[in-house]
Order: C-alpha cells, then sequence, then structure tokens
C-alpha cells in the first residue's frame, strides 16, 4: 500500500512532483511523515508539533480535505497535498501568515484596544487552534482573497457575545465578510475541534440584519422577473 505526496520547491526545476511512498501500518499520517524523513526519504519537509491535535501545525489536504496529519491514518492510494490558497515553502509546509492576517485585519477594526486575540473572555470559550483546515476548505477565497475566512468570522461571533462593542464589530465584517459567505458549510465539516462557523456565520447575518444591515447582493437579484419596471 502506497500514498502519494505531492512535493514542491520553489527553488527547483521542475518546482512540483508526485513522489509515491510506502505506508507504515497503524501509524498516523505525520507518523509516516516522520518515518519516510527517518527510513526512506531524509529530504521530505511537513509541519508537526504536538503529534496530539493541539497545534494544528500539521494540517494537510488528504484526497482534496484538509486533515489534520496526526490524527489521520492514511488508506492505499490517498493524495497529500499543502493546504490550499497559502503561500508553499518546501513540500508540505505552508506560510500561514497570510491567512491569520485576517484575524489581525479584523483586530484593527475593533473597538479602541481590545484585539479579539487579547480578549480572556473570547480565548476560553474558543476552540480554535488555528490549523486553517476551514481556510483551505473555504470555495471564497479561490474567488476572493480577501475574505476574511471562516476562523476570523467564528471568532467575531463570538466576541460579539462577551463584548458591550457589538455594533462595533458587526461594522468590521460587512466587507469581505458575512455576506460573501455560500454557506456551503466545507469549513464546519473539516473543523477537527467540531467547531461550526457556518452556524456562527448565520447568526452574524441575524446580528447584522438586527443592526441595519441587509446582504447587498440582494438588491441585485431581479427573482426571475428580469427588467420589468413595476409603475
Amino acid at each position: 500500500m502506497n500514498i502519494t505526496i505531492k512535493r514542491f520547491d520553489k527553488h527547483k526545476e521542475p518546482q512540483s512532483i508526485e513522489m509515491s511512498y510506502p505506508i507504515f501500518e497503524g501509524l498516523t499520517l505525520l507518523e509516516n511523515f516522520l518515518k519516510i524523513k527517518t527510513t526512506i526519504d531524509p529530504t521530505l519537509s511537513f509541519s508537526g508539533v504536538c503529534r496530539s491535535g493541539v497545534c494544528g501545525s500539521c494540517a494537510v489536504m488528504v484526497n482534496g480535505k484538509a486533515k489534520l496529519a496526526c490524527s489521520y491514518k492514511p488508506n492505499d492510494g490517498d493524495m497529500i497535498e499543502p493546504l490550499n490558497y497559502h503561500e508553499v515553502q518546501r513540500d508540505l509546509i505552508v506560510d500561514k501568515t497570510k491567512s491569520h492576517k485576517t484575524l489581525s485585519t479584523a483586530n484593527a477594526q475593533l473597538h479602541g484596544e481590545a484585539r479579539l486575540e487579547n480578549s480572556p473572555k473570547v480565548i476560553v470559550q474558543s476552540d480554535c487552534i488555528l490549523c486553517d483546515s476551514c481556510y483551505s476548505a473555504c470555495p471564497v477565497m479561490a474567488v476572493n482573497s480577501d475574505f476574511l475566512g471562516p476562523f476570523t468570522l467564528t471568532k467575531v461571533y463570538r466576541y460579539t457575545l462577551q463584548s458591550n462593542e457589538n455594533k462595533t464589530s458587526i461594522d468590521a465584517i460587512q466587507t469581505n465578510g458575512v455576506w460573501d459567505c455560500t454557506l456551503c458549510g466545507e469549513c464546519t465539516l473539516v473543523c477537527p475541534q467540531g467547531i461550526d462557523p457556518k452556524m456562527d456565520i448565520m447568526n452574524l447575518r441575524s446580528i447584522s440584519v438586527q443592526s441595519g444591515y441587509s446582504d447587498p447582493n440582494f438588491a441585485n437579484m431581479d427573482f426571475g422577473f428580469g427588467g420589468f419596471d413595476f409603475n
């Protein structure tokens, strides 16, 4: 039994190649990576720190779906790739700076010095490990790189539950935020922590409406009546 790993090195030609490796049965994908590196191919590069589903650093794409390598046990024929929408540094290692910058963007728009990541109330209520699985699964990122993303919107929602500055928080997510989400639910399906960003975003939409906002796409819908004028 074998897995295929899509490897990438921006300093070499060809930059991207697919390589097949045997599966070490009974081991997680991350343990397989370690075994491959120590016994077969020392050049394989990947991320992994805690090995227990806490740090989120080992997330990869398996057959097109985001998985934590430390929790997933590989099957014959699996295709392993780096996360979507991230700059690949080498092989399965990606740069998460851009994706996590969306948190900073939202934080900068919140009230005063009360930054989202510095709020102890929010941290208590959020189990997000910033693995970027939801971000990598989100189809909106393919067409709008400025989209705040599921984990940012979830954190904003948790913030609104704890803060008296709800209006400020809601103001910050109207552009490239709640209305850009397609509500496909892919983010919820891949979250290793059982967080439901889709529901959080739906709740944020309700709060947005209560705050006087509406879906900007709604005004452009003709509901099948085309260009008729009703006088």
